[in-house]
C-alpha cells in the first residue's frame, strides 16, 4: 500500500510541471477586432479641400509566427461632404475600400502601420455636360499612420492616404489625398508576451 502511494505521488509530482506553459503564447481574449471613427480632410485634386467622417475596422491575426503578428485586414468607409474650400459647391467624395494592413508592435503604446487598400469611389461635381454630374470609379490607395494607446483598449490614430482613381476625365487619374484623425477601440485584448 505504501509503495503504491509513493508511486502515485511520484507520478503526480513529475507530471505537474508539464501541465502549464512557462510563458503563454498570447494573453487575453482572442478577438483581435478594432473599430474606429474619425474625421478626414482631403485635397480633392479637383477643387480645393473637403472633409467628413470616416469609419474603419481592422481584424489582425495575432496567432501566427512572430513576424506575422501585425498582419491583418482593414475595411474603411469615408464620406467627404463638408468644409469645402474649392469652387465646386456640390463636390462630394465617398469611398469604401479594404485590404491588407501591417502594424509594427514597437511597444504597447506606439504602433506604426502601413496598408494597401482597393475599393470604389463615388464623386459628385459640376461639368460642362449637364448629364454628367456623378461618377464612380475603382480606386487603390497606399497609406500609413500611427496608433497611440491612450487608455487600455482606446487608441488615437493618425493616418495619411494617397488614392488613385483610375481612368478619370479623359483617361487621367484623380489623386485625392489627405489625413484622418480618429479614435479606435480594441475588442478582446490580445497582447504579445
Amino acid at each position: 500500500m505504501t509503495l503504491k502511494m509513493l508511486l502515485a505521488a511520484a507520478i503526480v509530482t513529475i507530471s505537474i510541471p508539464t501541465i502549464g506553459q512557462v510563458v503563454p503564447e498570447v494573453q487575453g481574449d482572442h478577438a483581435p477586432l478594432t473599430v474606429g471613427v474619425g474625421y478626414s480632410n482631403y485635397n480633392t485634386n479637383l477643387s480645393g479641400r473637403v472633409g467628413g467622417p470616416m469609419f474603419w475596422a481592422d481584424w489582425k491575426f495575432f496567432e501566427g509566427p512572430s513576424p506575422l503578428h501585425g498582419l491583418g485586414v482593414e475595411v474603411e468607409g469615408r464620406d467627404l461632404n463638408y468644409n469645402r474650400t474649392g469652387s465646386v459647391p456640390n463636390l462630394r467624395m465617398d469611398t469604401i475600400s479594404g485590404g491588407p494592413i501591417y502594424a509594427l508592435h514597437i511597444n504597447r503604446i506606439f504602433n506604426p502601420y502601413a496598408k494597401f487598400l482597393l475599393g470604389f469611389g463615388s464623386i459628385d461635381f459640376i461639368s460642362s455636360n449637364p448629364n454628367y454630374k456623378h461618377d464612380t470609379r475603382a480606386l487603390y490607395a497606399p497609406a500609413g499612420g500611427l496608433e497611440y494607446s491612450v487608455y487600455k483598449d482606446l487608441s488615437v490614430r493618425g493616418d495619411y492616404e494617397y488614392q488613385f482613381w483610375t481612368n478619370f476625365f479623359n483617361h487621367h487619374a484623380l489623386n485625392p489625398n489627405g489625413v484622418t484623425i480618429g479614435i479606435s477601440y480594441k475588442f478582446g485584448r490580445s497582447y504579445e508576451p
